[in-house]
């Protein structure tokens, strides 16, 4: 990557890091977004921001078509661009952003795959807990953390980063609340339902301690609230893990991952009754329009309503 573009993108990750303060995480994907885009640039000879043109833009996504990504990833490598060439333009590194009218393409608005309430019980209930009291070891141990991992983030709907982020000092069981942080270091206050409190109370009573124990060096992890196997903090792809060998004891076919736990949250909210902007604030979404997504209904809805409401409709 020639200097000039390799100089603005280093400032720009600089700022979303530093300056917007966004997760390492998503730092890394913009960084990879805009490497693999910078790199097609000059390969194509364009060796500067102000080289690059609205054609080059839409060019580069009709690449990613041909690529045969899925409309969600290429709707977020578009957003990357963006934000780019947005930020270029506030540094008067060029002199119009090429790319703000180029949109998203067909198919990225995909609605996200939700569970069923039933599928959800399904899940929950897959993860085999140890009988009676006590728990006997660091096997039984793991288990009623999974249950109570599933759990919570079915009741809060929170994002795995937030999850695994969550300290012992952040469940408020008298108010039963949560603190999680979010994107941004933003934080945020998330009810926590009575099933997700009584299997989180199970979990720091009995199996929280075994698995503290399991830390042999550098002390155990005293602030983390899931705890893995060795007694260090849980990690995102653990819960992966978890959440699939829970669909697969449930025999649940649909596409699962721990983000399916949080589209189903907020569904189920939607679908329930609660207003946009209440879901809005449980996501820690920063606009409404995010959360709207939500709002789709079945098409098994849509014709029992048309049939109920419409004066000729039968």
């Amino acid at each position: 990557m020639g200097s000039e573009f390799g100089r603005l993108l280093e400032q720009f990750l600089t700022h979303i890091g530093v300056e917007r303060g966004l997760a390492q995480s998503t730092v890394d994907a913009y960084a990879s977004d805009l490497r693999r885009y910078l790199d097609w640039l000059e390969a194509r000879g364009v060796h500067g921001p102000a080289a690059v043109t609205r054609q080059d833009v839409e060019d580069y996504v009709a690449d990613l078509d041909g690529a045969g990504e899925s409309g969600r990833s290429k709707a977020r490598r578009l957003a990357s661009i963006h934000a780019f060439h947005r930020f270029a333009l506030a540094q008067q590194a060029v002199a119009s952003d090429v790319a703000a009218t180029v949109k998203a393409p067909k198919g990225a608005g995909t609605l996200p795959d939700v569970l069923t309430v039933d599928e959800v019980a399904r899940l929950l209930e897959a993860v085999p807990q140890p009988g009676g009291a006590d728990v006997a070891g660091v096997e039984d141990a793991v288990l009623v953390r999974d249950r109570a991992l599933l759990e919570l983030m079915y009741a809060t709907g929170a994002r795995v980063s937030e999850i695994v982020g969550a300290d012992v000092d952040d469940m408020d069981f008298d108010e039963r609340v949560i603190r999680v942080t979010g994107k941004g270091s933003k934080q945020r206050l998330v009810p926590v339902g009575g099933y997700a409190c009584q299997a989180l109370r199970r979990y720091l009573d009995q199996a929280r301690g075994v698995l503290e124990r399991r830390k042999r060096s550098g002390g155990a992890e005293r602030r983390a609230l899931f705890l893995n196997k060795r007694g260090c903090r849980l990690s995102r792809q653990s819960v992966w893990e978890v959440v699939r060998d829970a669909g697969e004891r449930a025999h649940i076919t649909k596409p699962l991952h721990p983000h399916t736990l949080r589209h189903s949250f907020a569904t189920h909210l939607i679908q329930g009754g609660a207003d946009v902007r209440t879901v809005q604030e449980l996501l820690g979404h920063a606009s409404v329009t995010t959360t709207q997504i939500y709002t789709h209904v079945s098409p098994e809805s849509l014709i029992e309503a048309y049939l109920t409401a419409h004066p000729r409709a039968r």
